[in-house]
């Protein structure tokens, strides 16, 4: 088991804050899946261009994704495919937590 250090603990709370927002979980439930074309996850979740781009230079910033160049497109995928399982975890274990804990009700829950 890995001890909380402070950069240990500063990471957890980047991945918290990018799971904080609807649509970056959104987006990373389908980056989980498989890679992704920023016009095509904007199209697929129904939010523009320019919100798409400024959530995934969020999730770049926390390290959860990375920009990976083909030609004139970028593809973004996990940065590690460790994140995969791990987010596949967190979601089960947030489908037995009670639905009244911490105000949720508020997420978007049927896209997950």
């Amino acid at each position: 088991m890995a001890t909380a250090t402070a950069p240990a603990l500063d990471a957890l709370a980047r991945f918290g804050h990018a799971l904080s927002d609807p649509t970056r979980a959104r987006i990373l439930m389908n980056l989980r899946e498989q890679a992704g074309y920023p016009a095509d996850l904007a199209d697929a979740l129904g939010v523009t261009r320019q919100s798409m781009s400024n959530h995934l230079a969020c999730l770049r910033g926390c390290g959860l994704v990375v920009a990976v160049p083909e030609g004139r497109r970028v593809r973004y995928e996990l940065a590690d495919r460790r994140l995969a399982h791990a987010l596949g975890d967190l979601h089960e274990v947030v489908l037995v937590t009670d639905p009244d804990a911490c105000g949720a009700g508020t997420a978007e829950k049927e896209h997950y």
